[in-house]
């Protein structure tokens, strides 16, 4: 018998990763490269426009949020103009109060010798005026300076209320600036009323001239010698009361100098009341504070 010979597969092509006389291996799916478009139909992509937005929509998010803070100031303010400062004065009583004075002094110093005198007789606070008038000669003697304005009173005025007026306000000052003009006024009148009344002194004492701010200031002393520390506040105490004593002392006039001394004690009463009062809101250029 004639053999034949068995006939042969086709050689395997080499794949790399399969390994040699194993049978039944598969060799991995080959990658087919992508299908490319045709250039034509590329470029009639690369042609088309594309929808984008209008530049306003994109600018309206962005103009909204910065047009409404700066559409009111803008609106209040004329074209031009220049942002107005507020001018606040640190001390209004007081720089008030000192204006009143000084046209008061004025006149007192330009005007005849009998008028002025009549002005002070009819703004005088003695017995006879208290009992007929009292609220209008109260406010009337404390529209003067005894000695004109560059007495040695003023100084004290404008020192005294203004470093008071910062620390407490300017309403604040005032009442203890009136507590002292009217309560130590009727100290020392009502006691020559009454010494009148009994015969312990002659009737012309009912006409007894008295004007001025000095009982005022001597109250405003006190009150500002509680809100300083301790270290100003018994030497201003000590100073101004000696002062006040020697005055009593010389015995030149007996009756303003102890309304001085009640002024100045009236003044130191208002230290617990000043001391539960809040502080006022801080004025430029005020930048005193009060003390222990």
């Amino acid at each position: 018998m004639e053999r034949t010979a068995a006939p042969t597969s086709p050689p395997l092509p080499e794949v790399h990763g399969l390994l040699d006389g194993i049978p039944g291996q598969r060799p991995p799916p080959r990658a087919e490269p992508p299908v490319e478009a045709p250039v034509e139909a590329r470029a009639e992509r690369l042609a088309e426009p594309r929808a984008e937005p209008p530049v306003e929509a994109l600018a309206e998010p962005l103009a909204e949020p910065l047009a409404e803070p700066l559409a009111e100031p803008l609106a209040e303010a004329p074209a031009g103009a220049a942002p107005r400062r507020r001018c606040r004065i640190p001390v209004p009583f007081t720089l008030s109060y000192a204006t009143v004075l000084a046209v008061t002094s004025f006149l007192a110093a330009h005007l005849g010798p009998t008028v002025v005198h009549a002005l002070h007789q009819g703004s005088s606070t003695d017995v006879a005026h208290l009992v007929r008038t009292p609220v209008l000669v109260l406010v009337a003697s404390a529209l003067w300076v005894a000695g004109g304005f560059a007495s040695p009173f003023t100084l004290g005025f404008l020192t005294v209320l203004t470093a008071l007026e910062r620390r407490i306000g300017g309403v604040r000052t005032a009442v203890v600036f009136l507590l002292g003009h009217v309560l130590a006024t009727l100290a020392t009148e009502v006691p020559v009323g009454l010494a009148v009344l009994v015969g312990r002194l002659p009737d012309s004492s009912l006409h007894r001239l008295d004007y001025g701010i000095s009982f005022g200031v001597a109250a405003s002393v006190g009150a500002l010698a509680g809100l300083l520390g301790p270290w100003l506040r018994w030497p201003l105490l000590a100073a101004f009361g000696g002062m006040l004593l020697q005055d009593l002392i010389a015995f030149t006039d007996p009756m303003t100098n102890w309304g001085h001394l009640i002024a100045l004690a009236i003044g130191v009463g208002t230290w617990p009341w000043l001391r539960r009062l809040p502080r006022p809101r801080p004025l430029p250029g005020a930048g005193l504070q009060p003390g222990g």
